[in-house]
């Protein structure tokens, strides 16, 4: 293993979080909510699949009859590109001036109203804010309005996050932007909202909750880090106590619910515990960081030719090939985390018996965790690794080349991953069982 050692250890921790209402019916009082921020007009920003409810429809005229005007975007595309945040920053600034940005969806639309924010009210380019070396790397230079981010799914956590996540078309890469300015003001959780959630996309979000609480449990600490001016510090700074709270709190969550709110997904409690986890996974890994599974997920995302899962919309017959996001973090989490297990194996054996109370290190500590993982999969029905979603062994150099585009999540790792290592995580992880 290679360490990571300081010369200067870092001391300071940070820790950010938008304001939160939690709980069945919070939705209703989405206009007082925007009143209280000082709005008058409004830009809802959601997604065909979620306008198609009826649920933005209805919160739009829940926030107009509180006296704010409201303008619907509802032309979102799952699993954003650098082209279709542009057509929704194009229809945003047509429309503008706003007071407040209001997010309706899953990560798509929070992502989505995120690029439309940062681009409202700064100059430039969306290619400039992009993450190095796939874009420019710029940080904005002018505060955002007020986002509101009402999730529909449980799984992405990008209600708290500072994090916009893209697919960069003609790099056929998956990247983000990534700035504290982007994080939501408040976030507004309704578990009734994900109650018409497909089991599918239940599914793969639900993992997406899984890997933001287990690589930021299993993420370098923070002291590993070099210390920093504060001019220097980014949102994510590392595993630290806080992070560990949520992200331990989060697990213990998932074990009782998960598979409930994928079997049965009309069981209000196990839905209100899976949004709970979301958020809870959030405000963890929001701060601390992920690592290698979310590194590896971009280009398993970006690069993807004929995968098409059930469960998710499709716009005006554009039934595009999509690795969905939470999907593809999981599908090489398991090899990851054999990988990782050496930097910390007392926090890889205690996240599998928060995830599975009961399970107990055999001849091989190393495989606890990715059994773990690998059985819930299976149980909830996520493809059984690379080649289910049409990756195989010719594809893993170009996959590798991608992975490594994502240095600021590898920067998180606990163990330094060269590219052999990673060619290993993805080869281990074309056939899970």
């Amino acid at each position: 293993m290679t360490s990571i050692v300081p010369t200067s250890p870092e001391t300071v921790f940070t820790y950010g979080a938008p304001g939160l209402k939690f709980g069945v019916g919070a939705r209703h009082e989405l206009g007082h909510d925007l009143r209280q921020l000082g709005a008058r007009r409004v830009l809802l920003v959601t997604d065909p699949g979620v306008a198609a409810t009826g649920r933005p429809a209805e919160m739009a005229e829940s926030v107009r009859a509180a006296g704010v005007e409201v303008v619907v975007f509802d032309r979102v595309r799952v699993e954003p590109t650098d082209r279709s945040l542009a057509e929704a920053v194009d229809a945003a600034r047509a429309a503008s001036p706003f007071d407040a940005v209001v997010a309706v969806g899953g990560g798509s639309a929070i992502d989505t109203a995120k690029a439309v924010n940062l681009m409202l009210t700064n100059d430039g380019e969306l290619m400039d804010y992009v993450n190095a070396p796939v874009g420019g790397g710029k940080a904005p230079e002018k505060p955002l309005l007020p986002l509101v981010a009402v999730p529909t799914t449980t799984g992405t956590g990008s209600e708290s996050t500072t994090i916009c996540v893209l697919d960069v078309v003609d790099q056929h890469v998956k990247t983000g932007i990534s700035h504290a300015r982007l994080r939501p003001t408040m976030a507004v959780v309704d578990p009734e909202l994900t109650i018409t959630q497909p089991a599918q996309v239940t599914a793969a979000a639900g993992m997406d909750i899984l890997c933001h609480a287990l690589e930021s449990y299993t993420a370098r600490g923070y002291t590993s880090y070099e210390r920093k001016t504060a001019e220097q510090r980014v949102p994510y700074c590392g595993a630290n106590p806080i992070s560990d709270m949520w992200s331990e709190k989060s697990m213990s969550l998932l074990a009782g619910s998960f598979r409930r709110a994928v079997a049965h997904g009309d069981d209000l409690d196990a839905r209100t515990e899976v949004a709970l986890a979301a958020t809870f996974a959030g405000l963890g890994f929001g701060n601390a960081g992920v690592h290698i599974p979310h590194a590896n997920a971009y280009p398993v995302a970006g690069q993807v030719r004929d995968f098409r899962p059930e469960g998710y919309p499709v716009l005006d017959g554009d039934d595009h090939a999509m690795v969905p996001h939470g999907m593809a973090v999981s599908l090489t989490a398991p090899e990851a985390f054999r990988f990782t297990f050496s930097s910390a194996p007392e926090r890889h054996v205690r996240a599998a018996q928060l995830l599975e109370p009961g399970a107990t290190p055999g001849d091989d500590p190393a495989s606890l965790l990715p059994d773990v993982l690998t059985r819930l999969m299976r149980d909830i029905g996520v493809p059984s690794g690379l080649a289910e979603v049409g990756y195989g062994e010719g594809d893993v150099d170009s996959l590798v080349e991608g992975t490594l585009k994502q240095q600021r999540l590898l920067a998180t790792a606990p163990r330094e991953a060269s590219a052999d290592d990673l060619a290993g995580i993805l080869r281990g992880s074309l056939e899970l069982w």
